[in-house]
């Protein structure tokens, strides 16, 4: 990959490898295995296998390596390993850096599944986990220590789309060499400013804006190769969850178009906030760039846009959200987000049900709070239909 192209380029030609039939569009290598020469070769492969050379599926594949080196290359970060999910690829980080004994400062606004590693799984193996107010740039001076590891936030907190002030927690963590994770599915790829601030990975989920599509579930762990190809590799080829090539090759494709997507769709969820700021019906609109966000100053010094998704409470609690969501006729009611179909989502009830009460109160999850992914469809429509359903609520 030239270090000279931009970004758009990156994603349509980066990691490119043809075999010998030179094809336009990337093979994908549906094996488990591959085959050697000679008893010798096998051997040398099983010792160190050279930049393009497979062993196993679970360990590495042309069309995954393709798709590693294209994303990795976009994002700004040496290597990459690709796995079978979001949560995959963050539950392999966290897992693969961390040991007993070990000090994580983490942002209290974390999807629930991220909570469950850090709290359940590695709490449950001697990691002690410290939670702050991600917005709090006190809180985290106070709480990350000389001997802390790592740090992990969500630079956009899902649902309620919290910003962080990513420079100021990497410079704190580096200070006492803590390496510094960053979930970055709402800021999404395009948006990205993880490695500009000095995060040392980023994670993330390519089931939205890389497939984008409602297809394919995925996750890919950016960073240095020291780290991807030590520990996070090891740890992945050895535990199973790296990801399928046919989803590899799906995202390869994904990836040439993931640009015009996002960007699209980021006009669009700005527009929207714009047309519900101040409606009669929400006590609420919340989207990371927009004058009304508490951190509308801090979002657009880290980004151009806020990312694809907007969230608004609407009044009245659940009833009310409810009978909104009901009258919707054009958007999608599910729990995804980055599709190219809108979708609303009500947390309380589904993404962040199991949450404890006291948690969605501190977080802002109500009952009337509704997560809202802009799509592909004409802004307009858009408008028109949440507009319709928000006077039924």
């Amino acid at each position: 990959m030239s270090e000279n192209w931009k970004n758009r380029t990156k994603l349509v030609h980066g990691g490119t490898r043809r075999s010998q039939y030179k094809e336009v569009s990337e093979a994908i290598f549906l094996t488990q295995g591959f085959v050697y020469d000679t008893a010798e070769q096998a051997e040398a492969r099983f010792q160190k296998a050279g930049e393009d050379e497979f062993i196993y599926a679970r360990y590495g594949n042309p069309t995954m390596a393709m798709f590693e080196d294209r994303i990795s290359g976009y994002l700004g970060y040496e290597d990459a390993f690709a796995c079978a999910s979001g949560m995959a690829a963050v539950n392999a980080a966290l897992t693969a850096l961390l040991k007993a004994g070990d000090h994580v400062v983490a942002s209290r606004a974390l999807f629930g599944s991220c909570l469950y590693v850090l709290q359940d799984i590695l709490g449950r193996f001697g990691v002690e986990v410290t939670l702050v107010d991600g917005t709090d740039n006190e809180a985290w001076a106070a709480t990350i220590r000389p001997d802390t590891t790592l740090v992990f936030l969500e630079s956009i907190s899902n649902p309620t789309l919290e910003v962080i002030d990513l420079k100021h927690v990497c410079d704190l963590a580096h200070a006492v060499d803590a390496l510094v994770l960053v979930d970055d599915a709402m800021a999404t790829p395009v948006f990205s400013y993880a490695k500009a601030c000095g995060a040392d990975i980023s994670i993330v989920s390519t089931t939205k804006h890389v497939d984008g599509q409602g297809r394919m579930l995925g996750g890919v762990i950016c960073g240095p190769k020291d780290l991807i190809r030590g520990p996070i590799e090891t740890y992945v080829k050895h535990t199973g969850g790296a990801m399928n090539p046919f989803t590899a090759w799906t995202h390869l494709k994904s990836l040439e178009t993931m640009e015009l997507r996002v960007r699209a769709q980021a006009a669009t969820a700005e527009r929207i906030a714009e047309a519900l700021s101040g409606h009669s019906k929400l006590s609420a609109v919340r989207y990371p760039t927009h004058a009304d966000h508490p951190q509308h100053d801090l979002a657009r010094s880290q980004a151009p846009a806020g990312g694809t998704v907007l969230a608004f409470e609407v009044k009245g609690g659940k009833e009310a959200c409810f009978r909104f969501l009901n009258a919707l006729k054009l958007v999608t009611i599910s729990n995804n987000f980055a599709d190219a179909k809108s979708i609303a989502t009500h947390p309380a009830t589904t993404t962040h049900q199991r949450l404890p009460q006291d948690q969605k109160d501190i977080l802002g999850i109500s009952d009337g709070l509704v997560r809202f992914s802009a799509g592909l469809e004409d802004p307009e429509d858009l408008i028109a239909d949440l507009e319709q359903a928000l006077d039924k609520s």
